[in-house]
């Protein structure tokens, strides 16, 4: 009765915990919110205040550059910042409208329709919510680790061309010249280039002044949000020199009501249209938001589910998409702000996207007075933060691989389109990891009697056992490394007057598929043709029990598999031929000058040594 009452108290423990851990995947902002009291609360509002005063000018600036009207920018810095703050697994991370996002956003729509209309915003609100679709669907799948495979040298490079992209679409505006909207960076400076007369010397004083001051106040008061400071000199300018009579353009009012409802389009041409551009800019937007939640959280301490921030975004666009707001993900310079501005918990974010509502009401019209020019000078601040210099060396001194993979999605998202570089340097990343994969390191290893303990080293230039060679693999050994590992064994083979015992030295093995076994059986019968025998010395406990699982071990010999190597040496020296042994110069083994043991190779003896710790 007592063992049926326990049994029961642990059946009903085990389904509170899965039934508690279904409802913190559903409602994740019930796990912090404990956590909440006066303290963090006053610590939240400071936060959320900055952070709603600086997503102002990068609202109108991010809304420009994805060819959407200005007040759509401040849009999704509102409903979906709190969605994702919400239903996400970071405490700090801001979402909303991004330089990234707005950019692979022009650049997929505007040959769909023209920037600013109507029927462009209706894609860009389509395409919000196939992105946040495709998001939720991740999340709910445990995709969370998909984003592990974008390199770090694929978003390096794919920000530097979008920083290019970002400065050359701003040219127009900064110089005050007409050029064709979607040239381009080579296009555009071939139209300043062929004629330096039509540069309006009134805009361009106003960007450049812009530019410096914004360079200014970030270096010399940090504490001053330097977009707002650099955008209020501009302004201020622009009116000095009576901004209407010098073809001086401004951003105009914006709308100062809250995201009013919007509906995307369900029309099924269009969702097949759309639906490469929603899977690159899904890709991207993952990567950055989940990269951004890790790097803060490595400060914090906090553990980041992945899987969970695909939620909390996919759901941000989902609503966002319903409530005006275009592609929202998460935010480097917000995020950060948020941290080192104090927050707390999420509910930074959620008052942040709360007071940005009052603060449109309060400031949209103001907007009226805000140049082109200024707008262009700050744009080109932020193109400039986008270029990694740091990382872009780096890469370029650590690794040709990495740097070739950096180069061509740069140049791709100049020359291509913008989603296509993302997918691209994926793909590229990828293939070059198989490649890496499939080419394992191998060398031939003996005792160095130069080394404290005659510890194992590599071969070249050291005597070696004529009877005994002993082969270390560093990598795992799967349907693409075995012609890799079978070819590399023949060219160590055919350096020998006649055929050796080959012993693999498998520690470095992780990994092990079919095609991995079947050849291991294969060189075991190859070499056994020849008189000789394969040996595995140290295989890891992961390896040896996929090939018990398969019937691989009776195959290559059970008494050939040894735990160490000071084993099986001492073992496989008792298949040598003696005479051999007696004639050696090389006496490359300490075994070589003991007596000869007993026969310790039976089953039994094998089996205790490869499955000792």
């Amino acid at each position: 009765m007592r063992q049926a009452s326990l049994d029961g108290g642990a059946h009903a423990a085990q389904v509170w915990n899965k039934d508690t851990h279904l409802l913190s995947r559903l409602l994740p902002f019930l796990q912090w919110l404990p956590l909440v009291n006066r303290r963090t609360l006053n610590h939240d509002l400071v936060a959320a205040l900055t952070g709603a005063i600086v997503v102002l000018p990068q609202g109108v600036a991010f809304a420009t550059i994805a060819g959407m009207p200005p007040e759509y920018g401040l849009y999704a810095g509102m409903i979906p910042a709190i969605i994702a703050a919400l239903f996400g697994s970071s405490r700090h991370l801001v979402s909303g409208p991004t330089t990234a996002a707005s950019v692979v956003l022009f650049s997929s729509l505007s040959t769909l329709a023209e920037p600013g209309s109507a029927a462009y915003v209706q894609l860009a609100l389509t395409l919000t919510l196939m992105v946040g679709a495709i998001q939720l669907f991740m999340g709910f799948a445990r995709l969370g680790t998909l984003v592990n495979f974008i390199s770090h040298s694929v978003i390096v490079g794919f920000t530097a061309g979008a920083a290019l992209l970002i400065a050359s679409s701003q040219l127009r505006h900064f110089f005050g010249v007409a050029i064709p909207r979607g040239s381009n960076p080579f296009e555009t400076i071939q139209v300043l280039v062929a004629d330096p007369t039509a540069v309006n010397l009134h805009v361009f004083a106003i960007a450049m002044i812009t530019l410096i001051s914004g360079v200014l106040i970030k270096s010399y008061l940090p504490r001053v949000p330097y977009m707002i400071g650099a955008l209020l000199i501009g302004s201020a300018l622009a009116a000095m020199l009576g901004a209407p009579g010098h073809g001086i353009a401004t951003v105009g009012a914006l709308p100062s009501d809250l995201p009013p409802l919007s509906l995307p389009t369900f029309d099924l041409a269009t969702l097949r249209e759309l639906a490469p551009t929603a899977l690159a800019v899904t890709l991207f937007a993952l990567t950055e938001a989940v990269s951004i939640a890790r790097s803060i959280a490595i400060r914090t301490g906090q553990a980041i589910d992945g899987s969970q921030e695909f939620i909390g975004q996919g759901l941000s666009n989902i609503v966002g998409s319903f409530f005006s707001g275009y592609v929202a993900t998460g935010s480097f310079n917000r995020s950060g702000l948020n941290y080192e501005a104090g927050a707390k918990t999420p509910l930074a974010a959620v008052f942040a996207g709360i007071l940005l509502m009052g603060i449109v009401v309060l400031v949209a019209p103001l907007a009226a007075y805000l140049p082109n020019a200024a707008m262009a000078g700050v744009l080109m601040l932020v193109a400039w933060g986008l270029v990694d210099t740091h990382h872009i060396r780096q890469i370029l001194r650590a690794s040709r691989i990495e740097s070739n993979v950096m180069i061509v999605t740069f140049l791709t998202a100049v020359f291509l389109d913008l989603e296509f570089a993302i997918l691209f340097g994926v793909g590229l990343s990828l293939i070059a990891y198989l490649g890496r994969t499939s080419r394992p390191h191998m060398e031939q290893r003996v005792p160095d009697p130069a080394l404290p303990k005659r510890r194992f080293n590599n071969a070249n230039h050291l005597p070696q056992c004529p009877q005994l060679r002993m082969v270390r693999v560093d990598g795992s050994l799967f349907f693409g490394a075995v012609s890799h590992v079978g070819e590399r064994l023949r060219q160590m083979g055919q350096r020998d007057r006649t055929p050796r015992d080959t012993a693999l030295i498998a520690h470095g093995v992780n990994f092990i598929d079919v095609a991995g076994a079947e050849f291991l059986v294969q060189e075991a019968r190859r070499l056994r043709r020849v008189g000789r025998r394969l040996y595995l010395f140290r295989a890891k406990p992961a390896v040896l029990e996929f090939l018990e699982r398969g019937g691989y071990l009776d195959e290559i010999g059970r008494d050939a598999i040894f735990a160490s190597k000071s084993a099986g040496i001492s073992a496989v020296l008792h298949h040598m031929d003696s005479t051999k042994c007696a004639q050696c110069s090389a006496q490359i083994f300490a075994e070589c000058g003991a007596e000869q043991m007993p026969t310790c190779h039976d089953e039994g003896r094998t089996v205790a040594l490869a499955h000792a710790p």
